[in-house]
């Protein structure tokens, strides 16, 4: 089998497995762009030699900072991997070369005022307009039901994103038909498609409350007044943009960015470390370990350790509670 043929079943099985589109178009075209440079020297793509792949490492490091490097060599450990296991080639050139990795850096993480900060902006209502591509600034300084709205809107947004530690993505695609403000639960699709509950508490069913009682009616009849739209064509996703359509990730992610800059939170803030921190202050809180795991959705227990390391208060009081000359 071709290089090209293999790369398509790699892509279908992709596609089956259900990973985000994002990746598939990245593994897609990094794989694409590997065999094409093997084809050109003459190397059979099912056997290349150690040499051959690093001298491929190279062209990989010129002019590509580390990080996308050990992306694009992900993508090629896992086609080599998925050609072995399928029977197209002998086995895995890459299993047996040493790839550089990247050290493993610690999340970022809001201080628990730095949270309270950032509401208290929201329910002071300075940063309405703040992301104008978002929002729609001048249309909002026109309708002040409009900014009542978003504002309401942006404090749900906040505090569903701290409560449940949820990605920018599945915030973007929480639906109604999931929220159960009772139970204090959204259900969300997480990485692989996998379903897993975060659990919402008070404040942050309160906020959605009010959202979904005084302000999403208002941005979804935004929606049935513009031209072309179909009757009783609300959205299904809990979060609506000014025009009533769903907020996207990009329109949530300025939305997001534009709150964080009006409380005065550091350069380089961004939606997913209202995630870490949610995990960081729950261990904190004394949470089991394995608890954040289940929220966060990781599959890995390692990958949740992280969150160990930017906790030092956890690790001081558990190393209080259990050396025996911790206290003399």
């Amino acid at each position: 089998m071709t290089g090209p043929e293999a790369l398509r079943w790699f892509v279908r099985t992709l596609e089956a497995r259900d990973v985000s589109s994002e990746t598939v178009r990245s593994y897609s075209a990094t794989v694409a762009t590997y065999l094409l440079w093997l084809e050109q020297r003459g190397i059979d793509w099912r056997s290349p030699a150690k040499g051959q792949l690093r001298a491929y490492m190279g062209v990989l490091g010129e002019g590509h900072e580390r990080a996308s490097v050990a992306q694009r060599l992900a993508a090629l450990r896992t086609f080599h991997r998925y050609a072995a296991r399928e029977g197209l080639a002998p086995g895995d050139p890459w299993g047996a070369l040493a790839t550089p990795r990247l050290p493993r850096r610690l999340p970022r993480v809001l201080e628990v005022e730095q949270v309270e900060r950032l509401l208290a902006v929201v329910d002071e209502g300075l940063a309405l307009g703040a992301a104008a591509p978002g929002d729609g600034r001048a249309t909002v300084r026109r309708d002040p039901a409009l900014a009542h709205a978003l504002s309401l809107r942006d404090r749900a947004l906040v505090e569903t994103a701290y409560a449940a530690g949820l990605r920018i993505s599945e915030l973007a695609a929480a639906d109604l038909s999931r929220l159960d403000l009772r139970r204090g639960e959204v259900r969300v699709l997480g990485k692989g498609r996998k379903e897993r509950i975060g659990l919402l508490g008070r404040p942050a069913r309160e906020a959605l409350r009010d959202y979904l009682d005084d302000a999403r009616p208002v941005l979804a009849t935004r929606r049935h007044a513009s031209p072309g739209a179909e009757a009783g064509s609300t959205p299904p996703e809990v979060f609506l943009n000014h025009h009533g359509g769903p907020l996207g990730v990009r329109g949530m992610r300025l939305r997001l960015d534009g709150l964080f800059r009006a409380a005065g939170l550091p350069e380089g803030v961004s939606p997913h470390t209202l995630r870490h921190s949610f995990a960081t202050h729950l261990l904190d809180g004394g949470a089991d370990l394995r608890v954040v795991q289940e929220l966060l959705g990781h599959e890995s227990l390692a990958t949740t350790q992280i969150y160990t390391h930017v906790s030092p208060t956890r690790l001081r009081d558990a190393y209080r509670q259990a050396h025996p000359r911790a206290r003399v």
